[in-house]
Protein backbone atom coordinates (compact mmCIF):
# COMPACT_ATOMS: atom_id res chain seq x y z
CA UNK A 1 0.00 0.00 0.00
CA UNK A 2 1.44 3.61 -1.32
CA UNK A 3 1.69 6.24 1.42
CA UNK A 4 -0.96 8.42 -0.20
CA UNK A 5 -3.45 4.88 0.36
CA UNK A 6 -2.15 4.86 3.97
CA UNK A 7 -3.22 9.12 4.07
CA UNK A 8 -6.84 8.52 4.11
CA UNK A 9 -7.28 6.16 7.02
CA UNK A 10 -4.86 7.64 9.12
CA UNK A 11 -6.77 11.20 9.02
CA UNK A 12 -9.86 9.09 10.03
CA UNK A 13 -7.97 7.83 12.59
CA UNK A 14 -6.70 10.61 14.03
CA UNK A 15 -10.39 12.32 13.83
CA UNK A 16 -12.01 9.59 15.77
CA UNK A 17 -13.12 10.02 19.23
CA UNK A 18 -15.19 7.27 19.57
CA UNK A 19 -12.19 5.40 22.00
CA UNK A 20 -11.63 8.38 24.38
CA UNK A 21 -14.00 7.55 27.24
CA UNK A 22 -12.55 4.26 26.92
CA UNK A 23 -8.80 4.97 26.95
CA UNK A 24 -9.80 7.77 30.29
CA UNK A 25 -11.40 5.02 31.82
CA UNK A 26 -8.51 2.61 31.45
CA UNK A 27 -6.21 5.09 32.73
CA UNK A 28 -7.97 6.00 35.39
CA UNK A 29 -9.14 2.62 36.70
CA UNK A 30 -5.85 1.50 38.49
CA UNK A 31 -6.26 4.67 40.54
CA UNK A 32 -9.93 4.25 41.07
CA UNK A 33 -9.24 0.99 42.77
CA UNK A 34 -6.78 1.56 44.56
CA UNK A 35 -8.38 4.41 46.26
CA UNK A 36 -11.55 1.80 46.78
CA UNK A 37 -9.08 -1.13 48.19
CA UNK A 38 -7.46 1.89 50.08
CA UNK A 39 -11.21 2.78 51.62
CA UNK A 40 -11.70 -0.62 52.67
CA UNK A 41 -8.59 -1.42 54.61
CA UNK A 42 -8.97 1.80 56.36
CA UNK A 43 -12.33 0.32 57.55
CA UNK A 44 -11.30 -2.65 58.01
CA UNK A 45 -8.61 -1.80 60.28
CA UNK A 46 -10.62 0.90 62.09
CA UNK A 47 -13.71 -2.30 63.17
CA UNK A 48 -10.50 -4.53 64.28
CA UNK A 49 -9.22 -1.81 66.37
CA UNK A 50 -12.81 -1.02 67.65
CA UNK A 51 -13.26 -5.08 68.37
CA UNK A 52 -10.14 -5.25 70.17
CA UNK A 53 -10.32 -2.71 72.95
CA UNK A 54 -13.91 -3.43 73.23
CA UNK A 55 -12.54 -7.47 73.92
CA UNK A 56 -10.10 -5.48 76.21
CA UNK A 57 -13.10 -3.74 77.93
CA UNK A 58 -14.85 -6.88 78.04
CA UNK A 59 -12.14 -9.13 79.58
CA UNK A 60 -11.51 -6.64 82.48
CA UNK A 61 -15.07 -5.81 83.51
CA UNK A 62 -15.83 -9.65 83.79
CA UNK A 63 -12.24 -10.63 85.28
CA UNK A 64 -13.15 -7.58 87.84
CA UNK A 65 -16.50 -9.83 88.66
CA UNK A 66 -15.72 -13.50 88.99
CA UNK A 67 -15.59 -15.20 91.59
CA UNK A 68 -17.64 -17.24 94.65
CA UNK A 69 -20.19 -15.18 96.00
CA UNK A 70 -20.51 -15.61 99.97
CA UNK A 71 -21.69 -13.11 102.89
CA UNK A 72 -19.14 -15.03 105.15
CA UNK A 73 -15.67 -15.00 103.29
CA UNK A 74 -14.56 -12.60 101.17
CA UNK A 75 -14.75 -13.89 97.17
CA UNK A 76 -12.37 -16.59 96.06
CA UNK A 77 -11.44 -16.44 92.23
CA UNK A 78 -10.24 -19.89 90.33
CA UNK A 79 -8.04 -21.02 87.69
CA UNK A 80 -11.13 -21.99 86.18
CA UNK A 81 -12.82 -18.59 85.62
CA UNK A 82 -9.99 -17.22 84.42
CA UNK A 83 -10.20 -20.18 81.86
CA UNK A 84 -13.81 -19.05 81.18
CA UNK A 85 -13.10 -15.37 80.71
CA UNK A 86 -10.56 -16.18 78.03
CA UNK A 87 -12.65 -19.03 76.19
CA UNK A 88 -15.93 -15.81 76.29
CA UNK A 89 -13.03 -13.60 74.73
CA UNK A 90 -12.63 -16.18 71.75
CA UNK A 91 -15.96 -16.50 71.31
CA UNK A 92 -16.84 -13.01 71.39
CA UNK A 93 -13.92 -12.07 68.78
CA UNK A 94 -15.48 -14.45 66.78
CA UNK A 95 -13.67 -16.67 63.91
CA UNK A 96 -12.81 -13.33 61.81
CA UNK A 97 -10.54 -11.97 64.27
CA UNK A 98 -9.15 -14.93 65.57
CA UNK A 99 -8.06 -13.69 68.72
CA UNK A 100 -5.77 -16.38 70.33
CA UNK A 101 -4.01 -17.45 66.78
CA UNK A 102 -2.97 -13.66 66.03
CA UNK A 103 -2.54 -12.24 69.29
CA UNK A 104 -2.00 -12.59 73.07
CA UNK A 105 -4.20 -11.44 76.01
CA UNK A 106 -2.35 -10.50 78.91
CA UNK A 107 -4.55 -10.54 82.63
CA UNK A 108 -2.95 -8.93 85.49
CA UNK A 109 -3.84 -8.36 89.20
CA UNK A 110 -2.23 -5.05 90.02
CA UNK A 111 -2.14 -4.38 93.99
CA UNK A 112 -0.75 -3.12 96.96
CA UNK A 113 2.44 -4.96 98.67
CA UNK A 114 1.35 -6.21 101.72
CA UNK A 115 2.21 -4.36 105.01
CA UNK A 116 2.75 -1.17 102.71
CA UNK A 117 0.66 1.74 102.53
CA UNK A 118 0.40 1.88 98.20
CA UNK A 119 3.66 0.09 97.16
CA UNK A 120 2.14 -1.24 94.01
CA UNK A 121 2.74 -4.57 92.40
CA UNK A 122 1.80 -7.31 90.01
CA UNK A 123 0.45 -10.22 91.65
CA UNK A 124 0.28 -12.16 89.75
CA UNK A 125 -0.69 -12.81 85.33
CA UNK A 126 -2.44 -14.83 83.76
CA UNK A 127 -2.18 -15.23 79.62
CA UNK A 128 -3.18 -16.66 76.76
CA UNK A 129 -2.55 -16.63 72.61
CA UNK A 130 0.08 -17.32 70.18
CA UNK A 131 1.77 -14.21 69.51
CA UNK A 132 5.30 -13.54 70.87
CA UNK A 133 4.52 -10.69 73.04
CA UNK A 134 5.34 -9.92 76.70
CA UNK A 135 3.46 -7.24 79.15
CA UNK A 136 4.68 -3.58 78.30
CA UNK A 137 3.73 -2.81 81.67
CA UNK A 138 5.38 -5.17 83.97
CA UNK A 139 5.56 -8.99 84.59
CA UNK A 140 4.05 -10.72 87.84
CA UNK A 141 5.96 -10.00 90.60
CA UNK A 142 7.24 -6.69 89.30
CA UNK A 143 6.75 -4.34 92.45
CA UNK A 144 7.98 -5.88 95.53
CA UNK A 145 11.36 -3.88 95.44
CA UNK A 146 9.21 -0.36 94.75
CA UNK A 147 9.97 0.33 91.79
CA UNK A 148 6.40 -0.55 89.75
CA UNK A 149 4.52 3.52 88.55
CA UNK A 150 1.55 1.36 88.26
CA UNK A 151 0.37 0.12 85.29
CA UNK A 152 -0.38 1.72 81.67
CA UNK A 153 1.30 4.49 79.39
CA UNK A 154 3.98 6.54 80.91
CA UNK A 155 2.00 9.52 83.29
CA UNK A 156 -1.21 7.40 82.66
CA UNK A 157 -0.89 4.82 85.08
CA UNK A 158 -3.64 3.20 86.72
CA UNK A 159 -3.08 1.94 90.84
CA UNK A 160 -4.83 -0.28 93.07
CA UNK A 161 -5.96 1.10 96.80
CA UNK A 162 -4.89 -0.95 99.93
CA UNK A 163 -6.61 -4.52 100.29
CA UNK A 164 -8.25 -3.87 96.63
CA UNK A 165 -6.84 -4.85 93.33
CA UNK A 166 -7.01 -3.34 89.56
CA UNK A 167 -7.71 -6.28 86.97
CA UNK A 168 -5.41 -4.43 83.74
CA UNK A 169 -5.87 -6.31 80.38
CA UNK A 170 -3.46 -5.91 77.63
CA UNK A 171 -4.19 -6.98 74.76
CA UNK A 172 -1.55 -7.25 71.53
CA UNK A 173 -2.93 -8.77 67.75
CA UNK A 174 -0.96 -9.11 64.62
CA UNK A 175 -3.16 -7.19 62.12
CA UNK A 176 -4.63 -9.44 59.65
CA UNK A 177 -4.83 -7.08 56.27
CA UNK A 178 -7.70 -8.39 54.01
CA UNK A 179 -6.02 -6.74 51.00
CA UNK A 180 -1.93 -7.03 51.26
CA UNK A 181 0.78 -5.73 53.00
CA UNK A 182 1.14 -2.79 50.62
CA UNK A 183 -2.55 -0.98 51.98
CA UNK A 184 -1.44 -2.13 55.60
CA UNK A 185 -1.80 0.16 58.64
CA UNK A 186 0.60 -0.97 61.09
CA UNK A 187 1.21 -4.76 61.99
CA UNK A 188 0.16 -4.22 64.89
CA UNK A 189 -2.75 -3.54 66.99
CA UNK A 190 -3.22 -2.80 70.82
CA UNK A 191 -5.63 -2.52 73.37
CA UNK A 192 -5.39 -2.30 77.48
CA UNK A 193 -8.28 -1.92 79.69
CA UNK A 194 -8.68 -1.54 83.65
CA UNK A 195 -11.61 -2.30 86.51
CA UNK A 196 -10.93 -2.46 90.09
CA UNK A 197 -12.26 -5.29 91.65
CA UNK A 198 -16.00 -5.25 92.27
CA UNK A 199 -16.31 -6.87 95.73
CA UNK A 200 -14.46 -7.85 98.67
CA UNK A 201 -11.88 -10.70 96.93
CA UNK A 202 -9.69 -13.09 98.58
CA UNK A 203 -5.96 -11.89 97.47
CA UNK A 204 -4.07 -14.39 98.88
CA UNK A 205 -4.21 -16.45 95.27
CA UNK A 206 -6.14 -17.71 92.38
CA UNK A 207 -7.70 -20.86 93.73
CA UNK A 208 -8.16 -24.77 92.15
CA UNK A 209 -11.77 -25.89 92.44
CA UNK A 210 -10.60 -29.52 92.65
CA UNK A 211 -7.05 -29.78 93.82
CA UNK A 212 -7.18 -33.40 93.12
CA UNK A 213 -8.38 -32.80 89.48
CA UNK A 214 -6.71 -29.08 88.55
CA UNK A 215 -7.95 -27.04 86.07
CA UNK A 216 -5.47 -25.81 83.43
CA UNK A 217 -3.03 -22.72 84.37
CA UNK A 218 -3.27 -19.77 81.71
CA UNK A 219 0.49 -19.14 82.18
CA UNK A 220 2.33 -16.74 80.49
CA UNK A 221 5.44 -19.08 79.86
CA UNK A 222 3.38 -20.65 76.77
CA UNK A 223 2.31 -19.23 73.59
CA UNK A 224 -0.79 -21.38 73.11
CA UNK A 225 -4.39 -20.33 70.95
CA UNK A 226 -6.57 -22.60 73.52
CA UNK A 227 -6.27 -24.01 77.45
CA UNK A 228 -6.50 -27.46 77.41
CA UNK A 229 -9.18 -28.95 79.26
CA UNK A 230 -10.94 -26.04 80.17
Amino acid sequence: MTARALRAPLARLLRSRSGVAMTEFALALPFLLGAGLMGLEVANRAIVQMQISQLAAHIADNASRVGDTSTLQDRKIYESDINDLLNGASIQGGSRIDLFDHGRVIISSLEVVPDTEDQQYIHWQRCLGTKNHISSYGLEGDGIDGDLPGMGPAGQEVWAFPDEAVIFVEIAYDYQSIVGTTFGFGDEVRATASFTVRDDRDLTQIYQRDAADPDPVASCDSYEASILGS
